[in-house]
């Protein structure tokens, strides 16, 4: 992370002569990710540019060859958006200059940028949402990425500066926050009571509506083209997508990123779809990290904010389980499919789902290939409910008895913990 007003890092993209363009940075053949299946244009999978940082991807390689043929290649598939951040780091400036030397075979009209503001370090005091910082953060990451506009700008974090709102019992441990969307008192104890809609619930609410009131100037300006907000904690992300469109000028936002809420661990994201939807009418919700920011990898990083009994269960129960180490790819290539699958579901209706892009961390040729590759096996394996998908196909002709299985025994291990759809505070 770069501090707004500390010296700014370069970044050096490697000679061209030095950069191989072989047999391995170029698309397999098969369906384009890009395909006109969401709003706004953007491909089914978001290119997550958090790993052109040194939060995910080590500084040695960042340096090398590599992140070139990583952005090149998925530009190549059609994965052409890109969601980063000043709080990863570098990412914004690495990225930037990638772009910029890729530009004769992918013009800036060819690929969609997707940022944030307000989060600059990783203690409470690096946030700022005030205006006049939106504005300056806003002015760097143009500067950074090499552009002119930015397609979509996201206040990063809300839950961090916005006012706690939360039931009692959640600052004691985990729980499953779709209740909000059943239960009637635990909407009210996140604010998302009846007649709640427009109701300020403190000095931290009116910092996120001051943010967002700059992000539509700046809109308005013709500097952004999408503003919205991203977090981790889906009934504030709803809170505050309801909390704008009842607050004048009474207009919503144009986007919602979450994280980490849906894939094997937590599908918590389903049921909310709709009601962001409806409720807040945002127009493109986004749904980011099937690995659950690597808690479904063999190797969690060491920062995470999961309660340490479900990393251990994930390691000890799943990892390590012959149904899981037996598949090609292990839990990294089923997370990822059942992240990418795009089945209908009980919660939201076949469209509405499809049009959910995936945002996903990229650092190398090799995990763009994978994928793509597993987008490609499930895109089309969508579940009518009978056992059948849209083409009439059943699952073994599309050869994904054995990865549903797999998947069925992973939820049934976090169901058997009390894991399953299980969400950790953030931002208390």
């Amino acid at each position: 992370m770069i501090p707004l007003d500390s010296p700014q890092p370069t970044y050096t993209v490697p000679p061209a002569h030095t950069i191989p363009d072989t047999e391995e940075d170029q698309p397999a053949e098969g369906k384009a990710v890009n395909s006109p299946t969401v709003i706004n244009d953007l491909p089914a999978l978001v290119f997550g540019a958090a790993a052109l940082s040194t939060i995910y991807t080590q500084q040695e390689t960042l340096e090398s060859p590599v992140p070139l043929r990583t952005v090149r290649l998925a530009l190549r598939y059609g994965i052409n958006a890109f969601d980063t951040s000043p709080w990863y780091g570098a990412s914004e400036i690495i990225l930037g200059s990638i772009l910029k030397a890729l530009e004769r075979e992918f013009p800036r009209s060819s690929y969609q940028l997707m940022t944030k503001c307000g989060r600059y370090g990783p203690n409470r005091e690096d946030w700022d949402y005030a205006p006049s910082t939106v504005r300056r953060s806003i002015q760097r990451s143009l500067k950074r990425l090499n552009t002119d506009y930015l397609d979509t700008v996201y206040m990063h974090d809300v839950e961090f500066v916005g006012t706690p709102v939360y039931p009692s019992s959640w600052d004691k441990g985990a729980g499953n926050v779709t209740l909000a969307l059943t239960d009637p008192t635990v909407a009210r104890q996140w604010g998302l009571g009846e007649g709640d809609e427009a109701k300020m619930w403190g000095d931290g609410d009116q910092a996120v509506l001051d943010a967002i009131a700059e992000l539509r100037k700046l809109k308005n300006e013709g500097v952004i083209k999408r503003i919205g907000i991203s977090g981790y904690p889906l009934p504030q992300l709803l809170r505050y997508a309801i909390l704008v469109l009842h607050t004048p000028p009474y207009e919503p936002l144009d986007a919602v990123l979450s994280y980490s809420h849906f894939n094997l661990q937590n599908t918590a994201f389903l049921p909310y779809l709709q009601h962001f939807k409806t409720r807040g009418k945002v127009a493109q919700v986004l749904t980011a990290s099937p690995f659950s920011m690597g808690l479904l990898t063999p190797t969690p990083p060491s920062w995470h904010p999961a309660p340490k009994e479900l990393i251990t269960l994930i390691q000890e129960n799943i990892i390590s389980s012959p149904i899981v180490s037996d598949w090609d790819g292990g839990v990294i290539d089923l997370a990822l499919g059942y992240a990418f699958r795009r089945a209908v579901d009980v919660h939201s209706d076949g469209k509405e789902w499809r049009e959910v892009p995936s945002v996903v961390g990229l650092s190398s040729p090799k995990e763009v290939h994978e994928c793509v590759r597993v987008w490609r096996q499930v895109a089309d394996d969508g579940d009518n409910g009978e056992g059948q998908n849209e083409r009439g196909q059943n699952d073994e002709t599309q050869g994904n008895l054995k990865r549903r299985a797999a998947e069925r025994y992973i939820r049934q291990v976090f169901v058997d913990g009390g894991w399953a759809d299980q969400s950790w505070p953030s931002g208390l």
